[in-house]
């Protein structure tokens, strides 16, 4: 009988703490990041509504009349700053394109434009970055770049790469809000399955005992 407690227990415990990524694409989903550099900062909401991921921002501290590469890269480290979010990101290896091709990085979201005063006010749609599914973004590292993107159709030795979109002047890392509360997901929060398998040990000693 204790065995069988325990079991039902482990089981409903782990059904529980599914990942994220499992949910449909029919539910709304958010996320946020924080972009910061030296001399640019900003906010980035991500929104997923079915299949189209909004994409809405206000960024400050750029050039007027500016226009800069913007993209998802593959890694969410900060740890030596922008330098360390690594490429685009591009799990199906393809070549670097424009938001509306089919040959595309995972992580190609065009450029976004600054106004007179260094301000960029912006919102895109993308149906191939996601919150969800093999293509999320959550976690990953968000970077605005110096110079324009070139979309892939630039006759630069990086144009297939990059978009020969320049340095990274700025970044963050996506992170996931709490439906209910519309915060951002902590790391308690993150590393709950661990807490349910100490409280599944705990059970299954005084079940023993």
């Amino acid at each position: 009988m204790k065995a069988a407690l325990f079991i039902s227990v482990v089981y409903f415990s782990f059904v529980s703490v599914r990942p994220a990524t499992s949910a449909p694409y029919d539910e709304e989903h958010r996320a946020v990041a924080k972009l910061v550099g030296p001399n640019v900062s900003g906010n980035i909401t991500f929104t997923q509504s079915g299949s189209i991921l909004l994409i809405s921002g206000v960024v400050e501290g750029l050039k007027p009349k500016s226009t800069h590469g913007f993209h998802i890269h593959e890694k969410g480290d900060l740890s030596s700053g922008c330098a360390s979010t690594g490429g685009h990101f591009n799990p199906y290896n393809k070549h670097h394109g424009g938001p509306t091709d089919e040959e595309r990085h995972v992580g190609d979201l065009g450029n976004i434009d600054a106004n007179e005063h260094g301000v960029a006010a912006f919102t895109l749609s993308d149906h191939v970055a996601s919150l969800v599914g093999p293509n999320c973004i959550i976690g990953r590292g968000v970077v605005l770049h110096s110079d324009p993107d070139d979309l892939g159709k630039g006759q630069h030795p990086d144009s297939l790469t990059t978009g020969h979109a320049g340095s990274r002047i700025a970044c963050g890392v996506i992170g996931t809000l709490d439906p209910g509360t519309d915060k951002l997901e902590n790391s308690a929060s993150r590393s709950s399955p661990y807490f349910t398998i100490l409280t599944v040990f705990v059970v299954f000693l005084k079940l023993t005992n």
